[in-house]
C-alpha cells in the first residue's frame, strides 16, 4: 500500500516540475518578444527582419552607391580647389618675385645716386640737333639771365634783367603766367622784383619756385599760380645763385657777399650761413646729399660744402674767374671759367681730372669776331648722372661734350649755332630737351652787347639715334 502511495507522489511531483518548466519557457518567450518590440529606433535591425519586411535589401544597396558618388564628388572638388589655390599662389609668387626685382633695382639705383656712383653712358646715342630742332620763345624785354624746367617737363620758368618771370607751356610754347617787374623805389608796394633777377630754382616736387635778385632778396612763389608766398632777406649783396636740395624743400643761396645761406622753405625759416670764399660767389648747385658746390669767382676756387660734417672741400685749377658750376653726380662736377676753359673734377682730388682749354674758340654767328680770351664760359649744364654735358659762351654756339667713363677726359660731340650770350642752360630730367636762356648781354654786366642777337628762350629738342 505504501509503495503505490509513494509512486503516485513522485509522479505528481514530476508533472509539477514539467509544468513549471513550460511556464518558465513561455515567460522567457514573452519577455523576449517584449524586448524585441522595445528596440530603439536607431538600433540596427537584424538581417532576418529585413527579409521579413519584403524589401530584400534593395534600399541598403542603393544607399551605399549614393554615398560613394558623393565622396567621389567631394574628392574631385577638393582636388580642383587645391589646384586653383596652387595656381594662384604660384602666380602671386611670380608677381612677388617681379615686384622684388623692381624694388631691388630701384633701391640699387637710389643707393648709387645717393653715393654719387650712378652713371649712365648715353652721350653717344644723341645726334646733333639742327636749327629746325630749336624753338625760340620771346617775351622778355632785356637779357634772359636764368631758366629752369619742371621735373615733369611740362613747364619752363625764365627770368630776366627786366625783373620779370614768365611761366611757359612746353607743348604749346605759350605764356601761362607773367610776374611783372616793378620800378626802383617801389619795393615796399610791388609784389615782385624791382631789380635784375639773377637766379631761379624750382623744387623737385614743383611746389616752390625761388628767385633771387640784385636787391639781395629771395622771393618764394607758388609755381602753379605764380603768387608770392614769402620773401627771404639776409644777404648783403646780390643773390647770384639758388639751388634746391633734390627731394627736399631745403634751399641753398649764394651771393656776392661771399656767403652761402641755407633756408627751410617748408617752414619759411633761415637755417645757417656758410663762409669761406674770398670773393664774390657766382654759381651754386646741389643734388640729393646735404651738400652744395659753389664757384668762387675771382678767388679761383670751387668749394663743396658738407653741411652735416660742418666742413668744406676746396679745389683750385682755373687761372681766371670761375663763372659756372654743375654737378654731374655726387662725386663729380664740371666748371667753366672766363679763360675759356672747361674743367672736370672729382671730390677726391683738389686738381681737375680733365681740362679743355679754348673750349669755345669760334666766332660769333653774326660775323663779329671774338677772340678766345673774350669767349668766357658763361654757362654749363650736365644731364645729371649721365656723361652728357653742354656749355655756352658768346661765340655763337652751344657745345655738347661727352664725359669719359673714368672722368679723365671731355670729348666734343657736336655744336648748335645760337647767337648771343648763353646765360643759362638746363636739361630736362629725361634728357629730351635742353633749355637755354639767351641775352644780348652777360647776366652779370654789360661788358659786351650783341645787338644782332635776341633776348629769348631756346628749347632744343634732343634727338637720339634709332636703335
Amino acid at each position: 500500500m505504501s509503495f503505490f502511495i509513494k509512486s503516485q507522489g513522485k509522479a505528481a511531483s514530476k508533472k509539477k516540475v514539467l509544468k513549471n518548466r513550460k511556464a518558465d519557457n513561455s515567460r522567457e518567450k514573452v519577455q523576449a518578444t517584449k524586448k524585441k518590440r522595445k528596440l530603439p529606433k536607431d538600433e540596427e535591425i537584424p538581417s532576418d527582419s529585413d527579409f521579413e519586411s519584403g524589401d530584400e535589401g534593395v534600399p541598403s544597396v542603393h544607399s551605399e552607391s549614393e554615398e560613394e558618388t558623393t565622396q567621389e564628388k567631394r574628392l574631385r572638388l577638393t582636388k580642383q580647389y587645391l589646384a586653383d589655390l596652387e595656381k594662384e599662389e604660384r602666380e602671386k609668387q611670380d608677381d612677388d618675385d617681379v615686384d622684388r626685382e623692381v624694388i631691388s633695382h630701384i633701391l640699387q639705383q637710389d643707393h648709387l645716386e645717393q653715393t654719387g656712383k650712378l652713371w649712365k653712358q648715353i652721350a653717344d646715342t644723341y645726334i646733333a640737333p639742327s636749327p629746325d630742332d630749336v624753338i625760340v620763345l620771346r617775351g622778355h624785354q632785356l637779357a634772359v639771365t636764368c631758366v629752369v624746367i619742371s621735373t615733369d617737363c611740362k613747364h619752363i620758368f625764365s627770368a630776366s634783367k627786366d625783373c620779370s618771370i614768365i611761366k611757359w607751356d612746353v607743348k604749346t610754347h605759350k605764356k601761362l603766367k607773367v610776374i611783372h617787374g616793378g620800378r626802383k623805389g617801389t619795393e615796399t608796394k610791388h609784389k615782385g622784383h624791382t631789380a635784375h633777377i639773377l637766379a631761379l630754382a624750382l623744387s623737385s616736387d614743383g611746389k616752390f619756385l625761388a628767385s633771387g635778385d640784385a636787391n639781395r632778396l629771395i622771393h618764394i612763389w607758388n609755381p602753379e599760380t605764380c603768387e608770392l608766398i614769402h620773401t627771404f632777406t639776409g644777404h648783403r649783396g646780390p643773390v647770384t645763385g639758388l639751388a634746391f636740395r633734390k627731394g627736399t624743400h631745403q634751399l641753398f643761396s649764394c651771393s656776392q657777399d661771399r656767403s652761402v645761406k641755407i633756408w627751410s622753405v617748408a617752414e619759411m625759416a633761415y637755417v645757417e650761413t656758410l663762409l669761406g670764399h674770398q670773393d664774390q660767389i657766382t654759381c651754386i648747385d646741389s643734388l640729393s646729399r646735404d651738400r652744395a658746390v659753389t664757384s668762387g669767382g675771382r678767388d679761383g676756387s670751387v668749394r663743396i660744402w658738407k653741411v652735416v660734417e660742418e666742413s668744406q672741400l676746396v679745389f683750385h685749377g682755373h687761372k681766371g674767374c670761375i663763372d659756372c658750376v654743375s654737378l654731374i653726380n655726387e662725386e663729380h662736377f664740371v666748371t667753366g671759367a672766363e679763360d675759356n676753359s672747361l674743367a672736370l673734377w672729382g671730390v677726391l682730388k683738389k686738381k681737375p681730372l680733365a681740362m679743355v682749354q679754348n673750349a669755345h674758340d669760334g666766332s660769333l654767328s653774326d660775323g663779329v669776331a671774338g677772340t678766345e680770351q673774350e669767349n668766357w664760359i658763361t654757362s654749363v649744364a650736365s644731364h645729371q648722372t649721365t656723361d652728357l654735358i653742354a656749355s655756352g659762351s658768346k661765340d655763337g654756339c652751344i657745345k655738347f661734350w661727352k664725359c669719359a667713363q673714368d672722368f679723365k677726359s671731355l670729348q666734343p660731340l657736336f655744336s648748335l649755332p645760337v647767337a648771343g650770350f648763353i646765360n643759362s642752360l638746363a636739361f630736362s630730367t629725361d634728357g629730351s630737351l635742353l633749355v637755354a636762356g639767351v641775352g644780348q648781354e652777360h647776366r652779370m654786366g654789360r661788358w659786351w652787347r650783341i645787338k644782332e642777337s635776341k633776348n629769348s628762350i631756346c628749347i632744343i629738342n634732343m634727338k637720339k639715334t634709332d636703335t
